[in-house]
């Protein structure tokens, strides 16, 4: 195994560890809160810091990885988590109500910032251990992400179990003890100076980014807003409020996490490749964009029918949502890294899942508020509405990076006889 590989493979390594119990809280806060009375929009509310903390830390959190390596800001990402989880674990249940949220609400903040420093070392690192050959670079970005996301599927049923078994402070405690051991291996394994470079000086140097990152941050805006506009309130309360069980609702989003997850990895069988890396990928993405747009714009009209068995409907209507967003996030996912730029890739990559967690915290602010004003039904229409957007933006997508332009022969200039 040569160096690129065994560092690709420890990080993805670590990152799974992160992942597992990044799934695990999301479980743990929601259905632990939701059976002590609170409504929709307040369970939105608990991880609204969450989401806003993580547009703060993609961008710092790219500049650091560029100036101090990849390393040390996964050190600092798994330890800031572990502190979040004994933070929350101090909750006590004589507060008030009041008292209570404010203090989820700033643990949830603390590990919004963990979870963004991490997943913005580990996906640059992935661009510098593969290297610049496309082939390469799309498997390993659809690997680590799929993973990811199957294992955060496992920390979805953990969370419910853990919650059920051994209560929310000690399940938090247990988690807070399985990230100190990921954190020991990066501490051993992980070359601490891998990825650092020369870091942007100024925020308008930081911020300048070509036109595909751009429009690819905006994409990415509305993709993940319609993901979690019904996913991180909307799925779980309906589906407990039509009677099922916290392990059977934990069990269902992780089965879902996961086959999401097995689709993301599979992407580079499904997608069409090209010699340059975007001259198939780009319109591949518009079209699984438009693809995905269909499938809440019919299940919002089947919610409104109220037809028979209707959380089942919801439930294969999940399926399908799964298989065309798995395959434009790793699309996505892939097209960041053949736009960034190698020297500050880190930095790149911070600025693209700044709009990540931008969107994630726009969907779950409206997850609450749509699904307490409306229902389900409300909360698919404004995933239809961010899909219909995302759509329109990729239509604009470059196909070409800057450098591949630079370096294309110019036309010859006519001259006149």
């Amino acid at each position: 195994m040569n160096e690129g590989t065994r560092n690709y493979a420890t990080v993805t390594a670590a990152y799974w560890g992160f992942t597992l119990t990044d799934g695990a809280l999301r479980m743990l806060v929601l259905l632990h809160f939701y059976r002590l009375g609170y409504s929709p929009f307040t369970l939105a509310f608990l991880f609204l810091l969450y989401e806003a903390a993580g547009v703060l830390a993609n961008l710092i959190g790219g500049w650091l990885a560029t100036r101090y390596g990849i390393a040390r800001m996964l050190a600092v990402g798994l330890s800031t988590q572990i502190a979040g989880f004994l933070l929350l674990s101090a909750l006590s249940p004589d507060w008030s109500a009041a008292m209570s949220v404010a203090w989820v609400v700033v643990a949830q903040g603390v590990c919004g910032v963990a979870k963004d420093l991490t997943k913005t070392a580990s996906k640059s690192a992935i661009k510098l251990t593969a290297g610049s050959a496309s082939g390469q670079l799309f498997k390993w970005v659809a690997f680590f992400t799929g993973s990811k996301n199957a294992m955060k599927g496992v920390g979805f049923f953990l969370g419910g179990l853990l919650l059920q078994a051994l209560g929310f402070q000690a399940a938090l405690w247990a988690m807070a003890a399985m990230l100190a051991l990921v954190l020991a291996g990066v501490v051993a394994y992980v070359p601490p100076l891998m990825g650092r470079a020369k870091a942007s000086g100024s925020a308008r140097e930081l911020f300048a980014k070509n036109r595909g990152i751009n429009l690819l941050a905006a994409a990415r805006v509305a993709l993940f807003g319609a993901r979690d506009v019904w996913f991180v309130v909307g799925v779980p309360v309906f589906l407990y409020s039509a009677g099922w069980t916290f392990t059977m609702v934990g069990a269902f989003l992780a089965l879902w996490t996961i086959g999401y997850g097995l689709v993301q990895a599979a992407a580079p069988a499904i997608v069409r490749r090209s010699p340059d890396g975007l001259t198939a990928e780009v319109p591949a993405a518009r079209l699984w964009s438009g693809l995905l747009a269909i499938v809440p714009i019919g299940l919002a009209a089947l919610v409104v029918a109220e037809v028979d068995h209707l959380e089942w409907v919801v439930v294969a209507g999940l399926g399908l949502f799964g298989v065309a967003f798995a395959v434009n996030s790793s699309v996505h996912s892939y097209l960041i890294l053949a736009y960034a730029g190698s020297e500050k890739a880190a930095e790149d990559v911070g600025f693209y899942y700044a709009a990540n967690a931008l969107g994630r915290f726009l969907g779950t602010l409206m997850s609450g508020l749509l699904y307490q004003w409306g229902g389900l039904a409300w909360s698919l229409g404004g995933s239809a509405a961010m899909l219909v957007a995302c759509w329109l933006i990729t239509l604009a997508l470059p196909t070409a990076t800057p450098a591949r332009l630079a370096a294309a022969p110019r036309p010859t200039p006519r001259t006149e006889p």
